[in-house]
């Protein structure tokens, strides 16, 4: 962001001396800053990279995380029912698990194993919306504010005209593109829609309250509506906020359990569940524009982008040539070894142990130094052998000095390159023993 500023700075100032040369024109020089300074492609890959995995990590747990969800509905449901059915104070147990019923007969708070106080009311509230919630989210694909923005007036009905039929459709309202959109209700997300109604529906009037939601994207209080997603907080209806979705699902993951690879929990947002249904529904065959219709995207570019699936083509296509390059190699490289190449293979790797460490040469190459161990690259020292280096390079000088002494120039040259080589073992025992910082050469300032 820096770069960009400063790049912007001497452009402004020579488009200004190019309106004012007498005032600007001095100032105008070329800026410092090049055009791939400011590139932020390899950000954005990488970014693009974090969130594919993401969303690869979670897709097939979705339908496992969806029944966790209902469980657990199921089981704060059963809980509410029976500390509501015993008198105050009695004992009751819920899957195995022990409560006691407070005394206040108008509360449904309840004490569990550890003597925990457990507003089950809220807990059953919780589970339901949560529930809800990813059954939502994973049968549209809509952003948090606009599933919170839902009415009861938002489901409409609509007859084919070549067939007569009656299509459920329900309608978006404009939201972060201000376009407005309509999706196909499935016989599945009818069924929760059903049940959010019956649950936020007035059992006196049968009609859904009208309540007043802040808008967190625009800042400001929307008209009275008859939202879906509302409950009943002290006699009063009120809307669900996005920061309380995003704490239900983390509920959620805690009572399943659910981790990744390295043990930590495996969360879920309201924007994975968009990026999954996206990523499905292109995997399973919907054309990508039409993807990006029910998605909302001005641009198909940002539709692809939420697509964390890679390219059939190009797994077809890696898949044809691994199939011919096998084909056209000789049979031979593809056959079971027998019991004496593989012992031989074993054998190689038994011969890389070494007495002053290990030889690292790859199966099947031959020596390049006839076995002069102290010269070659590919030995890693053992630090237990420091004692034996040293001798080997202190017999190495002594040798050179007696060469010098008597005139043998034929072998200087051979004992200074084994003598090179004992000290950068040594060297680089140290270096790795120490952990300190390595000497590169390069020359110091003063």
């Amino acid at each position: 962001m820096i770069f960009i500023a400063v790049r912007a700075f001497y452009l402004d100032i020579a488009r200004w001396a190019g309106e004012e040369p007498g005032r600007w024109g001095t100032w105008a020089v070329p800026c410092p800053i090049k055009v791939a300074e400011t590139a932020d492609r390899k950000r954005l890959t990488r970014t693009k990279a974090r969130i594919d995995q993401r969303t690869r990590e979670r897709l097939p747990l979705l339908e496992t995380f969806a029944r966790a969800a209902a469980e657990r509905h199921r089981v704060a449901s059963a809980q509410l029912q029976t500390a509501s059915s015993v008198p105050p104070g009695d004992r009751f147990t819920v899957d195995g698990a022990p409560y006691t019923r407070g005394r206040n007969p108008a509360s449904a708070a309840a004490r569990d194993a550890d003597g925990r106080l457990v507003h089950l009311d809220r807990v059953e509230q919780r589970a339901f919306w949560a529930w809800a919630s990813v059954e939502f989210l994973r049968h549209t694909g809509v952003r948090v504010e606009e599933m919170l923005e839902t009415t009861h007036h938002a489901m409409i009905q609509y007859r084919l005209p070549a067939t007569g039929e009656i299509v459920p459709l329900l309608q978006i309202a404009p939201s972060k593109t201000d376009v407005e959109r309509v999706l196909l209700i499935s016989p599945e997300l009818a069924d929760v829609l059903a049940t959010i109604i019956r649950r936020v529906r007035d059992r006196k009037t049968g009609l859904i309250p009208l309540v007043t939601r802040y808008d967190d994207q625009e800042r400001q209080w929307n008209a009275p509506a008859h939202v879906l997603f509302q409950y009943n907080r002290g006699g009063e209806p009120s809307t669900l906020s996005s920061q309380t979705i995003r704490e239900i699902l983390k509920e959620t993951v805690a009572f399943m359990r659910l981790a990744d690879a390295t043990g930590r929990p495996l969360t879920f947002t309201p924007q994975d569940f968009r990026r999954m249904f996206i990523t499905d529904a292109i995997r399973t065959g919907l054309p990508p524009h039409i993807a990006q219709v029910i998605a909302g995207h001005a641009n198909i570019n940002t539709t692809m982008g939420y697509n964390a699936v890679y390219p059939t083509e190009t797994i077809e296509a890696h898949r044809a040539f691994i199939a011919r390059r096998r084909s056209l190699r000789p049979a031979e490289e593809y056959r079971t070894p027998t019991d004496a190449e593989w012992e031989d293979f074993l054998g190689h790797f038994e011969r890389r142990k070494l007495s002053v460490g290990t030889c690292a040469r790859a199966y099947g190459t031959a020596c390049i130094h006839e076995h002069a161990c102290v010269r070659c690259s590919l030995l890693r020292p053992d630090p237990a052998q420091r004692d034996s280096l040293v001798e080997i390079r202190d017999n190495l000088i002594d040798r050179i000095a007696e060469a010098e002494q008597q005139g043998w120039l034929g072998e200087i040259e051979g004992l200074r390159v084994s003598l090179t080589g004992a000290e950068s073992k040594i060297s680089q025992i140290d270096t790795t023993a120490g952990g300190g910082p390595v000497l590169l050469g390069m020359p110091a300032q003063r």
